[in-house]
């Protein structure tokens, strides 16, 4: 554990969730900054307390693997933290639709099959 005052630990949370919800961090690592700023505590010691292995956790932290949702939740909540949406601070450009062209026909094989 380290040694910083509880003020101090949740000044380092609150950037940790801010510089995640801006997008400067991924959740690997900001889970990674959680487990080392706030614990001080060594990858073996944190995944035998969160009771996942080193392995896993070291993929979560790297923003491999595919980890539950529950995985997660269980870590966050550890640090007072919850998994949840958020409206994205940057906005987001959808594609503009193209100008409405009228349709045009093809006949293709079959489209007036002759009489016999």
């Amino acid at each position: 554990m380290t040694d910083n005052t509880p003020e101090r630990r949740k000044e380092i949370i609150e950037d940790i969730v801010m510089q995640h919800a801006l997008g400067n961090e991924t959740l690997g690592t900001a889970v990674r900054r959680l487990r080392l700023e706030v614990t001080g505590l060594d990858q073996d010691t944190f995944a035998l307390m969160c009771k996942m292995s080193t392995k896993a956790l070291y993929q979560i932290e790297k923003d491999k693997g595919n980890p539950t949702l529950s995985t997660i939740e269980s870590i966050l909540r550890k640090f007072g933290l919850r998994l949840g949406l958020t409206t994205a601070l940057q906005p987001i450009h959808a594609p503009q639709p193209e100008p409405h062209k009228p349709a045009t026909y093809t006949l293709t094989r079959g489209a007036k099959p002759r009489r016999k």
